[in-house]
């Protein structure tokens, strides 16, 4: 072992292993509504994918991990050095003794003297190294305290490649398969984490395109990016499992396969647009459908006795590009205007990614502490402090902005009084400002009885009436039988789970990007009374302009009646002076 190692190891007795959960992805899924092949070669081009690990859904649940352990090296001054250090930490490993466990996860860290972004370091690796997944918080995101230390940093954001165990399954996300993930997470090592998303609607058929991802797709990163504000640490994690078949041995074998493939020197990722031409762009559903669905949801909202108040529909834009997307050059883009926001890239291997840059936090766990927040009522910025302003009152003094914002607080609030002690309602109603919105904002705070209680208040929180409607479950129907595509993972949770805290973002702002094959960029708009289907289809082509702005129109390959993205930038001066933007 190199000298100077600090150990953070918490340690369990080993428990006989029980019968395994069957976690089998053999089975196929169905697929009723329109799905989009991204590739008919998979197999070919995803050949330098990450050694295999095991799905952790695969071990027994409730049988405990034998140790959890962080090990931090002596700090350096760069990423080589690091990465150096690193091997012969692994090599020392190889050469000693396994440990007398026939469980474990093992983390071995090395601080660098330097703030690196974690995603010029993930733009640094080969793109075909999957699975990958990036996770940015808020700027006002907690401080938390890295491996016990006196002082307290703020991790910024993360990046990983390789699992050193995933979970993921067809079946909807459980009580089980929370404690699976749990297993291998522990207060005293808290930045070993899962990385992942759920699916909006897990009862709903899974398209070819979100086949990879099934029901829920979770992954602690093999080899690991931290960027903490003023240092960054990279770390590599193993993770291993008798009873599901996967010894330390092999996951030793497996993390050496992947460092080799790992690239020490960082290229800066382009941050301004790319201006790929578009070739062809395809709506789902078309103008006609949009408003046919759109005619039925506000006849049954409008009966005296109406089974909805609201419904949040959607639409998937289809994208085909003359030059390759590359979904972290998107991301990029996304996070140079995406301050307080979370931006997020989620690839599973023989996937395409799941990129997004979403305002809205979800939940925030922190021991028995929760927070959330309610978000509605959508203005866009101001072109000057005197009319950013006036708009600002505008949504303030809006009756139907403020009853839609109270639907979404009130609605979350109830949630969570049914798993809290006691919650908490401030501001109960104030501004929100991103660089291009503005919203009505509520945040709400709460005390967990029980920290398991954490997949109570997931199960409970999601999906939020701002990207499904309420009540819940008519809309949900309604949106399962309305929409013609598989929303997948689009305005389902992302985030991350951890043995201290947790926290997940809402899905939304999102797109599904495969680098040489286009993108499907998702958005939505809630319909409540008064609603125009005009006015909601170009509030769609608003909210999808984030991304086509990265963009260029290839005029001459358009067609009367063909599906098209246009440009924005007179619709948003209109759009902004008076209508109400939604958040999706």
């Amino acid at each position: 072992m190199a000298v100077g190692v600090r150990h953070c190891t918490i340690r369990f007795m080993e428990l006989e292993s029980s019968s395994l959960m069957k976690c089998s992805l053999s089975s196929s899924p169905l697929y009723r509504k329109q799905s989009v092949h991204f590739s008919n070669s998979s197999s070919q081009r995803y050949n330098q994918c990450c050694s295999l690990s095991m799905n952790g859904c695969q071990g027994d649940s409730r049988s405990p991990i034998g140790t959890v352990e962080t090990r931090t090296l002596p700090a350096v001054s760069s990423p080589a050095l690091a990465m150096e250090r690193l091997n012969s930490a692994i090599s020392d490993m190889i050469k000693s003794d396994p440990p007398p466990y026939n469980s474990g996860i093992i983390r071995l860290e090395v601080p660098i003297e330097e703030q690196i972004e974690a995603l010029e370091w993930l733009h640094a690796q080969n793109h075909l190294l999957l699975p990958r997944c990036f996770f940015s918080g808020r700027r006002v995101a907690s401080e938390m305290c890295i491996n016990g230390a006196s002082s307290h940093s703020k991790l910024v954001s993360v990046a990983g490649v390789g699992s050193a165990v995933f979970f993921t399954h067809l079946r909807p996300f459980s009580l089980d398969d929370w404690r699976a993930i749990r297993r291998f997470l522990s207060k005293k090592c808290p930045l070993i984490r899962a990385y992942g998303a759920i699916r909006f609607d897990a009862t709903a058929d899974i398209a070819s395109e979100w086949s990879a991802f099934g029901s829920f797709y979770f992954m602690v990163p093999q080899v690991e990016f931290d960027e903490l504000e003023g240092s960054s640490i990279i770390a590599a994690t193993i993770a291993w499992d008798n009873a599901a078949s996967w010894t330390y041995q092999r996951a030793i074998d497996a993390l050496q396969a992947t460092i080799w493939q790992l690239s020490s020197v960082l290229i800066t990722v382009q941050k301004k647009n790319p201006h790929s031409h578009i070739l062809d762009s395809t709506h789902v559903p078309g103008k006609a459908s949009w408003d046919n669905a759109v005619k039925r949801a506000l006849q049954i909202i409008s009966r005296n006795d109406p089974v909805l108040i609201k419904v949040v529909l959607a639409r998937s834009t289809r994208v085909v590009t003359a030059a390759d997307i590359d979904p972290l050059t998107w991301l990029a883009c996304l996070k140079v205007e995406g301050e307080n926001a979370y931006q997020f890239c989620l690839q599973p291997p023989h996937s395409p990614a799941f990129i997004g840059n979403t305002p809205e936090q979800l939940f925030h766990r922190d021991r028995l502490s929760i927070c959330s927040e309610a978000l509605a009522g959508t203005r866009a910025r101001g072109g000057s402090e005197l009319l950013d302003l006036k708009i600002e009152q505008d949504l303030l003094s809006s009756a139907k902005d403020h009853n839609e914002f109270a639907i979404v607080r009130e609605c979350i609030r109830r949630r969570l009084e049914a798993v809290c002690s006691s919650v908490l309602i401030e501001p109960k109603k104030a501004i929100r400002k991103f660089t291009r919105v503005q919203h009505l904002y509520a945040r709400l705070r709460g005390r967990l009885q029980a920290e398991d209680d954490e997949f109570k208040i997931l199960s409970s929180v999601h999906p939020t009436p701002a990207v499904c409607g309420y009540p819940t479950e008519d809309a949900r129907a309604f949106i399962s039988e309305t929409e013609m595509f598989d929303r997948g993972m689009y305005a389902g949770p992302v985030g991350w789970f951890g043995g201290e805290e947790s926290e997940f973002a809402v899905g939304i702002r999102s797109a599904l990007v495969e680098k040489g094959l286009g993108a499907l960029i998702y958005a939505g708009t809630g319909i409540v009374e008064g609603s125009d289907s005009s006015l909601e289809w170009e509030e769609l082509e608003l909210k999808t302009s984030q991304f086509t702005k990265l963009m260029k129109l290839e005029a001459p390959l358009l067609t009367r009646g063909q599906s098209r993205i246009i440009n924005q930038n007179q619709k948003v001066v209109a759009l902004a002076s008076n209508y109400a933007l939604p958040l999706k």
